[in-house]
């Protein structure tokens, strides 16, 4: 039993880092601020709590887990208000949304 949580724990984990590397090379693919701030937020979610459940998963019941478990609770709560907070303050400051998905070259001569 102690194995198979191991390699589900490993499973957890590869796939948390999978999930950051796709939203890094998100982050790398946009250019508007308010997208790769959305890329951000869901590397930190998604990705992280995947490979901080992997690791809880990984080490089975200990009091270990329950720290990590507990982490958890508290990435889940105040990612997406970190996150929003971020974006409700560079609006507010006057930073421009983009509106347009295509630029047109014609426009900027």
């Amino acid at each position: 039993m102690e194995q198979v949580m191991r390699i589900v724990g490993d499973v957890l984990i590869v796939a948390g880092v999978i999930f950051m590397l796709f939203g890094v090379a998100g982050m790398f693919r946009f250019n508007c601020f308010y997208k790769r701030l959305l890329i951000s937020a869901k590397i930190d979610t998604v990705g992280l709590l995947t490979l901080i459940f992997g690791l809880a998963f990984r080490h089975g019941v200990s009091f270990f887990s329950g720290k990590i478990l507990l982490i958890m609770v508290i990435l889940l709560i105040l990612n997406p208000l970190v996150s929003h907070l971020i974006v409700r303050s560079a609006y507010l400051a006057g930073h421009e949304v983009e509106t347009s998905t295509h630029k047109n070259e014609d426009s900027e001569s």
